[in-house]
């Protein structure tokens, strides 16, 4: 398969990086415990002689009447780029990832990024990937309306509550509720199909809030949804604790977001458990396709070898680049694959779901040009991500392909930080 090479220029600014790469590796210049704030919009802003789309950013005005609001009290917002020709009564909402916040303290802080605020969005926004007007690019969605939902809440559109004193409001379930019906009213109720997805702590919104989506539509609209890197594992760490475990306690306890959960998950696990995708997808109703590193970048770097779990050291050069891991750390990381696959099993047996986990150090693959469909794009079994998505997504194959274990892909862009 041809290999296209790829320059990156790295800003060491946490929340507005750009992404670079080359020769199926990509570098990035950041905090590292930050990684979840590698996005596709960002990576795709160095895409190779590309002309970008760049869409323009929509306030949902009439949110703040139903207090749906950012974590700062500003008016949530979404990317609209309208479908045309067969694509125009069908619909792709995106939702966007970053993270979560977890106290007062980084809530406060992220009430003054992109991340909390829609005076610090982006005006306008490439769509790439899975989001892109070109059939070369998206064979299957080119055409679509399609809508990047921004996320501006810190616990994965599902919160609902505020702090007075520290003036944050935790509304993202009320953001999600009212986007929706900000779409439907633009055109979406009339949707003859509709797919939802999103990456990170969207990939993890999109499981959360699925079915939700599928009753917004008649019977008769085939809706589905897509979680890319959103299969949050409820790991130990590498010091014996519960790094995301202890991250996601404060989520759902700061942010209410117990109450917006789905009740057939809270109903017999506690609220935390419910949080993590592991618990939720089995359960999930609508038809889920599930696209996962094996090797998920964030995941080794904030949850199984975060420096607080490695106060000396030992996991640094590895959790930056693989290829620096020592052979009992890469058994580790085949341990957390193989929890993976033990977590996908029950779900991996509903016919009407998709499944597509590739052996790759990376975070994110649907929204970067390079991951989703070019010359070089990630394999597995001769199918690259963009064809396996569009043959589950239009009943023209089963998918549900896992990969051999690391080192055995040479097609994946694993990424590598300094």
């Amino acid at each position: 398969m041809a290999r296209v090479f790829w320059t990156v220029i790295a800003i060491a600014l946490v929340f507005s990086n750009w992404v670079d790469g080359f020769g199926g590796y990509y570098e990035h210049q950041l905090n590292e415990t930050e990684l979840s704030l590698l996005e596709a919009h960002e990576a795709s802003l160095s895409y190779a002689g590309s002309n970008l789309l760049l869409v323009g950013l929509t306030l949902v005005q009439n949110a703040a009447a139903k207090g749906a609001v950012c974590l700062d009290g500003t008016l949530p917002g979404y990317h609209l780029h309208r479908g045309y020709g067969s694509g125009s009564n069908r619909w792709l909402i995106n939702l966007e990832g970053g993270g979560w916040c977890n106290n007062i303290r980084t809530c406060v802080y992220r009430k003054k990024t992109r991340r909390g605020s829609s005076d610090f969005m982006e005006k306008e926004i490439p769509f790439t990937g899975i989001l892109s007007n070109k059939a070369e690019e998206n064979p299957d969605f080119f055409n679509w309306n399609r809508i990047k939902l921004r996320y501006c809440d810190g616990a994965s559109f599902a919160g609902d509550s505020e702090d007075e004193t520290a003036e944050l409001q935790f509304r993202g379930q009320r953001i999600w509720a009212a986007a929706m019906e900000d779409l439907m009213s633009k055109g979406m109720r009339f949707a003859d199909q509709a797919l939802l997805s999103g990456c990170s702590a969207g990939g993890l919104a999109t499981i959360i809030h699925c079915d939700e989506f599928r009753g917004l539509f008649p019977m008769t609209t085939r809706v589905k949804c897509l979680s890319d890197a959103g299969l949050f594992l409820d790991a130990i760490d590498v010091s014996g604790g519960r790094t995301l475990r202890n991250l996601y306690g404060g989520v759902v306890g700061l942010q209410g977001a117990q109450k917006n959960l789905p009740q057939i998950c809270t109903n017999h696990l506690d609220p935390i458990s419910c949080f993590f995708p592991q618990n939720l997808i089995a359960s999930v109703k609508t038809p889920l396709f599930i696209l996962n590193a094996a090797y998920d970048s964030w995941q080794i770097q904030s949850s199984l070898a975060p420096p607080s779990a490695d106060p000396h050291g030992y996991w640094h050069d590895c959790r930056l680049n693989h290829a620096k891991c020592t052979a009992p750390q890469i058994q580790y990381l085949q341990g957390f694959r193989n929890h993976m696959l033990n977590v996908i099993k029950d779900f991996a047996r509903a016919n009407q779901n998709g499944l597509f986990i590739n052996s790759c150090f990376s975070h994110c693959q649907t929204e970067r040009q390079d991951t989703w469909f070019a010359d070089n794009s990630p394999v597995i079994k001769n199918k690259g991500i963009a064809v396996a998505v569009g043959d589950w997504y239009f009943d023209r194959a089963g998918v549900k392909v896992i990969d051999c274990p690391y080192p055995c892909d040479n097609t994946c862009h694993h990424l590598i930080f300094r």
